[in-house]
């Protein structure tokens, strides 16, 4: 029995885990170089009787096969905005069990820490990083739940395949700090 959906997609039991790599295909499906997108978490069920015209629009009166958690995209995030200071204004009304948040960014292995030079502002650090010959793209999906539960998910874009995506709670901690955050009161 293979991991891996017929769409390529790797299968989750977890409802969170299966709604990170929903939402990671529907971003590897825009392509790379993206703006950042920011998803409520719904539950599907609740949905479908809350809101039964909007569940139909979003797929969701196919029966037993709809996912728990169902992303839907919020309205784009101002460009030039922080990210960290955008997430500051969020307050997610009850309706909503979770957040999540696809963002692209550089990363470096650990062993470029030790040649980063002192005394570099962000925007300096930025173009350093950017220059550095062992820089990796990366998408990162991060989602969390009011209960504090958290999933991530990691695309290199030199191994972009859904195959190839790596998952788990613990891959992108400050980000998920940060959506949890959106939902104290």
């Amino acid at each position: 029995m293979s991991n891996v959906s017929p769409s390529g997609t790797p299968m989750a039991a977890n409802p969170l885990t299966r709604a990170v790599l929903e939402i990671d295909e529907y971003a590897a499906g825009l392509g790379w170089d993206q703006p950042a997108r920011l998803f409520a978490l719904v539950d599907s069920e609740r949905m479908r009787a809350d809101e039964p015209e909007l569940a139909n629009q979003l797929g969701l009166d196919d029966g037993d096969d709809v996912a728990p958690l169902t992303p839907v995209e919020q309205d784009e995030i101002p460009a030039g905005t922080a990210l960290d200071e955008f997430l500051a204004t969020i307050a997610w009304p009850g309706s909503v069990a979770g957040c999540a948040l696809t963002v692209e960014r550089l990363m470096l292995p650990p062993s470029a820490e030790a040649a980063l030079p002192e005394g570099l502002d962000e925007a300096a650090l930025g173009d350093w990083v950017a220059r550095h010959p062992d820089r990796q793209e990366v998408r990162m999906t991060v989602a969390v739940l009011r209960d504090g539960s958290r999933e991530s998910a990691l695309r290199l874009r030199e191994k972009d395949a859904a195959a190839e995506v790596l998952t788990g709670s613990g891959l992108v901690p400050g980000l998920a700090e940060a959506l949890s955050a959106t939902f104290a009161s």
